[in-house]
């Protein structure tokens, strides 16, 4: 019920509206007499009612505050039944006389670095956890019982922007300059399509570059499907990263696709793309393309399904088994000299 206390208004209820697309002064039985005093003064309403607040006393306390004091009753936490108390006693375990004197004897200090160790997360604060993983001695004024305050932030130096120049390096890659075996574009923003064809057209015929790093450049899905095009004829790279670009999950599969026509790369890190779900059935892809590389040992990729995870790890273990075989039977005399 909305009771309006003007003389002459009635009691109206909220409930019994009628039609609502009747305005408020037809759906109700207004009555008032009285002449406006004039228009509303939203600024000054507020003000009066801000002065009426500061104006009213406030309610007295029967008992002032004192600090240290309770008042009123304070609560008595009620006496234990039988039953709980027969359950807590058959929870204490029996260590042993050994045990039960080392305990007894342990400082504060020993028995966190042990509730660290056997994992009793709950029963210490960050500090004093990370403190006993790391051997380090416990902070100062923090007991058992202590509290971690916040830890104020460490300032990290902002990294330099990329001083690489695009046109100078692609120029550098369709020369087959030896000098250039690492090709890192990461991060350099408008860098225009045309700049990326050409780098990609100068991919083939490159035999010294190894590493090419393409992390947050902008790619998209016609860039990355000319990028695959040209590690198909490339047999030089080692590791390729595309992270952080617009690359659809198809043109992915693509990509992977087209390390199956070389055999010189090992890693190959995609993540962090524009679609972050893959989807079951292009992770099944993948994990398929994965099997048939014999050469890949890293991949990085967010996968979301055990099984993919599983079989693709397990593959590139078996990949990184194999080498580290071919090595040993090529190279024989590395273990005998260094056991002699």
């Amino acid at each position: 019920m909305l009771n309006i206390g003007e003389p002459g208004l009635h009691t109206v209820s909220l409930e019994d509206k009628g039609d609502q697309f009747l305005p408020p002064s037809q759906r109700t039985s207004y009555d008032c007499e009285k002449t406006p005093t004039g228009p509303l003064d939203r600024k000054k309403l507020i003000e009066h009612i801000n002065k009426q607040a500061m104006e009213t006393p406030d309610i007295p306390e029967h008992k002032p505050y004192v600090a240290g004091t309770v008042r009123g009753k304070k609560w008595i936490p009620p006496p234990q039944s039988a039953r709980e108390r027969n359950a807590e006693e058959q929870i204490a375990i029996d260590l042993g006389d050994e045990y039960e004197t080392a305990l007894t004897d342990a400082s504060q200090e020993e028995i966190i670095d042990l509730a660290a160790i056997l994992g009793f997360h709950s029963m210490m604060n960050q500090d004093q956890y990370h403190a006993s993983l790391l051997n380090k001695g416990q902070p100062v004024g923090l007991g058992w019982d202590g509290i971690t305050k916040a830890s104020q932030p460490k300032l990290y130096p902002v990294d330099p922007p990329n001083s690489t120049d695009p046109d100078a390096t692609i120029k550098q890659v369709k020369d087959d300059d030896h000098n250039l075996t690492d090709l890192n574009w990461n991060n350099i923003k408008n860098i225009s399509d045309e700049k990326f064809t050409q780098l990609f057209e100068a991919l083939p015929e490159n035999t010294h570059l190894e590493t090419l790093s393409l992390t947050n450049t902008g790619m998209t899905d016609p860039l990355a499907l000319k990028l695959a095009d040209a590690l198909e004829h490339n047999n030089t790279l080692r590791v390729v990263n595309v992270e952080t670009n617009f690359i659809s999950p198809l043109v992915i599969v693509r990509l992977i696709k087209s390390l199956l026509a070389t055999t010189s790369i090992e890693e190959f890190r995609a993540s962090n793309q524009r679609s972050t779900v893959l989807g079951n059935k292009i992770e099944m892809e993948i994990t398929s393309l994965v099997e048939q590389n014999p050469t890949l040992l890293r991949l990085g990729l967010h996968l979301e399904y055990n099984d993919a995870r599983h079989r693709i790890a397990m593959h590139l273990q078996r990949n990184i088994d194999r080498i580290r075989l071919v090595i040993i039977l090529t190279s024989p005399n590395i273990y005998t000299t260094e056991n002699k």
